[in-house]
């Protein structure tokens, strides 16, 4: 199955429906994300990734994961 940017936006929605959410990419694969919530203040950049692909539900893991790769950029508000 195809994953597609609304697809990996829902998925991020989920899990932070505050946040400034952005996904690009459009060969199935290939994305780039920025997310921007609240819930980073205080965080490093590795626990805020961390956080988004846990909201992914495996759709990254290993050979099988239907998204190959994605370029995610996190942050708290301004």
């Amino acid at each position: 199955m195809t994953i597609t940017a609304h697809d990996i936006e829902s998925l991020i929605r989920d899990a932070f429906p505050d946040a400034q959410i952005t996904v690009q990419g459009d060969d199935g694969a290939h994305f780039a994300a920025e997310v921007v919530d609240a819930s980073f203040a205080g965080k490093n950049r590795v626990q805020q990734q961390r956080a988004v692909y846990a909201a992914l539900k495996g759709k990254m893991d290993g050979s099988a994961g239907e998204l190959h790769a994605l370029a995610l950029t996190t942050r708290a508000p301004d």
